[in-house]
């Protein structure tokens, strides 16, 4: 009878060609010295250097561990990994990228913790190494105030480096959303966790792919997907707007009928004017962000398509 597969491995991979060979090489000798059985899948989100010739090889070497999946196009690093759980066949399931900034020997620990009965692991920076002064100040802004926006007990400091129970990946895997916030969903879903620290160290080789805008789009699917305050921060404004206008209709009417003042000044009417379009165009783009991301949904395209697997 064969042995039930205990553990998988999903690294999403984007022009990565300079390390990862070196991820292989400590992440297998890692699951080695665990003694599990286990598979690497990784997942080449469209890359447009010498990655996939590096995976294909590296396949070869190991047939009975490795397995590649190459998406058609660039997909984005959250339904790359979405690729790579729909795939994996583990009874628990790691996550991590491949730029060893997350350390492969955690492995052993998150093992560890899941035989105790937790059903997700996670990995918590203590520190960042080689990080700029703003991302590392970004970060901990955007976990802080998601915290507060949503009802969601999202851990601060947690990236996308955990170990997912079979049963907890299951449920990720029947969720057919397109604007995916992996870590809010698996918050979202519950069951037992527990955190592991570590020092989170520089790149190995080549350049985050996580640029400014990336940042910026990952931030807002993650409070779009979890938190409703920003359109009740809509309400809110447009509320507030009408119960100032109406007092200033009042006190227009009371100068004009029982003063003899009269009230001037085109200046201040065309920047109340000009303030409150701003207000409604907000809004409308506010609002608009919400709709767009129904229809991604209801249109219930594929997540991602594939070009090539080497099983």
């Amino acid at each position: 009878m064969k042995e039930q597969l205990c553990l998988s491995v999903v690294s999403p991979v984007f022009n990565e060609e300079a390390v990862i060979r070196s991820f292989y090489d400590d992440l297998a000798r890692v699951l080695r010295e665990t003694g599990v059985t286990y598979e690497i899948v990784f997942v080449d989100d469209g890359s447009r250097d010498g990655t996939f010739i590096a995976l294909s090889l590296i396949r070869n070497e190991d047939p009975g561990h490795v397995r590649v999946i190459r998406l058609a196009r660039n997909f984005g690093h959250q339904l790359a990994i979405t690729a790579g759980m729909q795939a994996a066949k583990g009874q628990a399931v790691v996550v991590m990228d491949c730029d060893l900034q997350d350390p492969p020997a955690l492995i052993a620990d998150f093992l560890r913790h899941w035989r105790e009965g937790n059903q997700v692991v996670y990995g918590r920076r203590s520190h960042r190494r080689d990080e700029t002064w703003f991302k590392k100040f970004s970060a901990f802004l955007f976990y802080r105030l998601l915290r507060r926006l949503t009802r969601i007990d999202i851990p601060a400091d947690a990236g996308d480096f955990y170990l997912l129970d079979r049963r907890v990946l299951d449920i990720l895997n029947g969720m057919e959303e397109r604007h995916r916030f992996l870590r809010g969903l698996i918050a979202w879903s519950g069951f037992r966790r527990v955190a592991v620290e570590y020092v989170r160290q520089g790149r190995l080789a080549g350049e985050t792919k996580f640029s400014l805008w990336k940042m910026l789009k990952f931030s807002l699917d993650a409070v779009t997907s979890f938190s409703f305050v920003p359109l009740r921060m809509v309400s809110f404004f447009g509320f507030l707007v009408s119960l100032v206008a109406f007092v200033g209709i009042l006190v227009t009417a009371y100068i004009k009928l029982f003063t003899v003042y009269t009230v001037t000044g085109w200046a201040s009417l065309m920047v109340v004017v000009l303030f409150l379009g701003g207000i409604q165009l907000v809004s409308i783009g506010i609002i608009g962000e919400y709709i767009a991301r129904i229809g991604d949904d209801v249109k219930r395209r594929p997540l991602y398509t594939v070009q090539e697997m080497l099983e």
